[in-house]
């Protein structure tokens, strides 16, 4: 899977000063940088070999030529996909036809973004636990506690005991219940919302299995993670009420959420149409 230039701009402000030479130089020329040695990118890029290797290692992978293949990815896809701009900044007075297509363009490079770096074998074993729990709770604040209320009413439609709340004293008091039979799963754009870290560690140490929904790269929330997926979504100077990365959220709870029911076919599909009846009976 490609990604490499999405790595780096989720990276970057968490670069030391060396690496994060390499990786702006990198940004700048993407299909130059293909064609370099180690040598001559830590030479074109005013860093060095060592900061090179390091920023490798700190973008999860195996080496420089992992990261050329990952960028000839990246930039033959771009070359199949025109009218590709990147994310777009909301401007003052944009007229309503422009804010259509920004947000919407937005939206749009933000899943693209999240497919690249969304780990398939974590997502797998992320849904292995989720199927197998006795109890799941989502836990968030905010625009992440309203993606914890769409993922709670999705798996307990398939009949999946499921719990969250959006009191963060109450989330904590949950979790101090939780066991090795449960799972809990905790939602953050940016990984470092003191009481969703304070709820996912008290989560692990009661032997829940524990998940979370983070941007990529190196957060706190992580550290009480048995199972990271992460999310892109470079926001800039307006997050309007974390937009793009509402929408990476759901998208990967929507991920989650069909990959039990598929597991678990027949049942869920049983599950969905009682719902349904139910509505609509009592909608008459």
């Amino acid at each position: 899977m490609n990604g490499g230039l999405v790595r780096l701009r989720e990276a970057l402000n968490e670069l030391t000063p060396s690496e994060r030479k390499v990786a702006e130089y990198i940004l700048s020329e993407p299909k130059a940088v293909i064609e370099l040695s180690v040598a001559q990118l830590a030479e074109y890029s005013g860093s060095s070999q060592a900061a090179i290797v390091r920023l490798c290692k700190s973008l999860g992978l195996k080496g420089f030529p992992d990261l050329k293949i990952k960028l000839a990815g990246d930039l033959q896809e771009s070359a199949q996909v025109p009218g590709q701009q990147g994310y777009q900044e909301i401007s003052r007075h944009d007229s309503i036809e422009t804010l259509i297509q920004n947000v919407s363009a937005n939206n749009i490079q933000s899943i693209r973004d999240t497919v690249k770096i969304l780990d398939v074998a974590s997502v797998e074993r992320a849904v292995e636990a989720l199927n197998r729990a006795e109890r799941i709770f989502f836990f968030g604040l905010g625009a992440s506690g309203l993606i914890a209320q769409d993922a709670q009413q999705k798996f307990m439609r398939i009949n999946r005991m499921s719990f969250t709340f959006p009191d963060s004293h109450m989330q904590l008091t949950t979790a101090v219940t939780m066991t090795s039979r449960d799972v809990a799963v905790a939602i953050s754009y940016s990984g470092e919302t003191r009481e969703v870290i304070a709820v996912l560690k008290e989560a692990a140490q009661r032997g829940a299995t524990t998940i979370s929904i983070t941007k990529y790269g190196h957060t706190s929330l992580h550290a009480y993670s048995h199972i990271p997926l992460c999310i892109s979504s470079t926001e800039n100077e307006i997050r309007s009420g974390a937009t793009a990365s509402r929408i990476t959220q759901l998208n990967v709870v929507d991920i989650l959420y069909l990959g039990v029911a598929s597991r678990n076919y027949e049942q869920s599909v049983e599950y969905l149409e009682r719902s349904r009846a139910a509505i609509r009976e009592l909608d008459k």
